[in-house]
């Protein structure tokens, strides 16, 4: 994808020029001809191609907006910050609807209406389908490299293909174009069943697969261009949704999504399958195989930056685990990145690190480079696990001290002041409440919270003296001013902040160390695989799920999922982790503390029918108008968020749908 910055002029000229052409020039006219005459060409449009994936790290109103960021409880936000546009935020306010979707990728003029093509995914297939018509006409292209551009448009219209199912749900197969004379009935397209859909995308995956490249040699042009593992990664996600509560018959999805055409065919399934989950599986371990071979690794911290990592402390080195492996450039464990990281406002720029940077000085509270605002829901910082591995509510040092309770004096909410033993996670002599202490290392890593330590901002050589982070009302980083830039739930997002960003002390200047956003990473696939190898099998977790959950617990220091329970669960709950039923809750688990803030939850609570029962909390966080420990450690309700189960898909939008009497609205819209 950095190609695409590479050959910024000629492709912005050429997208200009294709995305009038192509809807409206007949086929074979010189001017396709024009842009496959050479390679030169040829090679402009597969960048405009690829300019169609959506802008995974821009959560806001532009084209190309990833909905995942603000669109969940994950994080809240504030209206009329001075960070993103937030209007993807409308998502989990409950303002979706029918005339002007949010996030809309099924654009006005979609497959199907009066012309072949559309305003964004849509046109993305169109042009794909163009090129695989055209891309023999370059006199000067090498059999070569025409091989692998032909799977790479083959894994773009999979991908497309796959995001558009996951929004959606059943969605028109664009395998080819229509003569863009055809008008009418001739020009309509119909929904296509959901197993439909994905053994297309499957099939347009393993046909990829075989030309795609093993690994990325030219590192500094072509970073971000999938690879074998890519392909399989995306094949593994799609096989994963499709066996998953959602879209696999199953007894909470059947009697709500139900959707026949006027062919009267049934465009969801009615029938649960365990083969989904065993397909699912085989084909994630596919994908581990193939990322071994290409040399990913889970992310080290230690190996990665041994000449910082040598003047710290362990528990600030198992920390960074998890955010290295989100924030350090193409590290070994990246297997699917974009390029363009926090993309805004049409240019590569890093607000994602602006909205995530915690103030130190009273500068920093009144300029664009620290703007704060993106702030962890208390409900979030809740589901990390203790120390030992397990959650809260699980864990009998918690529980037997009643530190599980929120509203007894002993609970999560009771004031605790560090000392020695909490100095590499807590300020010493900081006061903060309970939840805050002995909690994992992914918690330490993801969320910076009142009293708590910062390692970066240009201290990164030794972890003694760590920036403290405020949050309270009257210091430098806290209270809701100004009215524009502050963190509503008194938390920030550490996580996707690079450890090497530095925001100087007057606060007018900052230097953000830019990373492309994570799609996929090894760690996602090792839970992928445990997920589906778990649901494919009896009522004894097979031991690969063992194995694989746990290497991505023990690279943060934690046990294995077995010996945790067993040692540190309460009565009855020791033997969790020996049952399907119980390792599937604790793989979620999982999941949402080892992916968290990286656009998985929004995605994984919709895919398990879960988001009904996430999504109709309270979002909870601290009083920020508090000056003290005392006022300021005061459980707030932010907003009522609703969640229905039409919410699980997308709305398509009416006046499309008068246009093609062949589409059905989705259940519930």
């Amino acid at each position: 994808m950095n190609a695409i910055k590479k050959n910024l002029i000629v492709m912005v000229c050429f997208m200009a020029f294709s995305c009038e052409f192509l809807d409206v020039v007949p086929d074979n006219t010189p001017t396709v001809d024009h842009a496959f005459k050479n390679r030169i060409e040829a090679e402009a449009f597969l960048y405009g191609c690829f300019s169609y994936l959506p802008r995974f790290g821009n959560p806001g109103e532009s084209t190309g907006a990833n909905p995942a960021i603000l669109g969940g409880e994950e994080a809240w936000w504030i209206e009329n910050s001075s960070g993103w546009n937030g209007r993807t935020w409308n998502i989990a306010r409950g303002r979706q609807n029918t005339s002007e979707p949010i996030a809309d990728y099924w654009a006005s003029r979609q497959a199907g209406s009066e012309v072949n093509g559309g305003n964004y995914m849509f046109t993305a297939l169109n042009d794909c389908n163009v090129f695989l018509e055209n891309i023999h006409k370059p006199y000067d292209l090498t059999n070569e490299d025409r091989v692998r551009w032909i799977a790479e448009i083959k894994f773009l219209k999979a991908y497309y293909h796959f995001w558009l199912l996951r929004m959606y749900g059943p969605i028109p197969i664009i395998n080819e174009n229509k003569p863009l004379s055809a008008k009418g009935e001739e020009a309509w397209l119909y929904r296509e069943p959901i197993d439909k859909v994905v053994d297309y995308i499957v099939s347009q995956l393993d046909e990829a697969v075989i030309d795609l490249p093993d690994v990325i040699y030219d590192q500094m042009a072509e970073l971000g261009r999938p690879t074998k593992a890519t392909a399989s990664a995306v094949k593994a996600q799609a096989l994963l949704w499709a066996a998953s509560p959602l879209l696999n018959g199953s007894a909470e999805q059947a009697p709500y999504f139900s959707l026949v055409d006027n062919r009267d065919v049934e465009l969801f399934p009615k029938t649960y399958s365990v083969e989904k989950w065993q397909r699912a599986a085989d084909a994630a371990k596919e994908a581990i195989d193939l990322a071994t071979f290409a040399g990913h690794k889970l992310y080290d911290f230690r190996k990665t930056n041994p000449n910082e990592a040598a003047g710290l402390n362990e528990k600030t080195i198992l920390a960074m685990q998890v955010r290295g492996a989100a924030t350090e450039r193409w590290n070994s464990e990246i297997i699917w990145a974009d390029s363009r990281g926090g993309y805004v406002g049409g240019s590569t720029d890093n607000s994602f690190q602006t909205v995530c940077h915690p103030a130190f000085f009273t500068s920093h509270g009144s300029t664009n480079n620290v703007t704060k605002n993106y702030a962890p829901t208390l409900q979030v910082v809740e589901q990390f696990y203790t120390k030992n591995g397990i959650p809260v509510e699980d864990d009998k040092e918690w529980v037997d001290h009643l530190q599980y309770k929120r509203d007894h004096p002993d609970g999560m909410w009771k004031l605790r002041t560090s000392t020695e033993d909490d100095r590499y996670h807590v300020f010493l002599t900081a006061t903060t409440v309970q939840l805050h202490f002995d909690r994992e290392a992914r918690f330490y890593g993801s969320v910076s919270f009142d009293g708590g330590l910062l390692y970066g901002n240009s201290r990164i050589t030794n972890d003694k003296d760590l920036w403290r982070l405020r949050f309270k009302n009257g210091e430098m980083g806290g209270g809701p001013s100004p009215t524009t830039r502050y963190p509503v739930t008194g938390s920030l997002v550490k996580k996707m902040l690079h450890f090497r960003s530095t925001v100087q002390d007057a606060g007018t200047s900052a230097v953000y160390f830019s990373y492309p956003y994570p799609i996929i990473r090894l760690a996602d696939l090792y839970l992928m695989y445990a997920e589906a190898l778990n649901e494919a099998g009896g009522a004894t977790p097979d031991p690969d799920v063992y194995i694989y959950i746990n290497a991505v617990r023990e690279r943060t220091g934690l046990e294995g999922v077995v010996e945790s329970w067993r040692d540190y669960a309460v009565s009855g709950k020791e033997n969790k982790p020996l049952s399907k039923e119980g390792m599937r809750e604790i793989i979620r688990r999982e999941r949402l503390n080892e992916l968290a803030f990286e656009s998985h939850r929004f995605w994984d609570l919709r895919r398990w029918m879960l988001a009904e029962e996430y999504m109709n909390r309270p979002i909870r966080g601290w009083d920020i108008s508090g000056a003290t420990a005392e006022t300021f450690y005061k459980e707030q309700n932010i907003f009522r968020p609703s969640f229905q189960k039409k919410d699980y898909f997308w709305p398509i939008k009416l006046s499309t749908l008068l246009k093609n009497p062949n589409l059905k609205q989705n259940p519930g819209w």
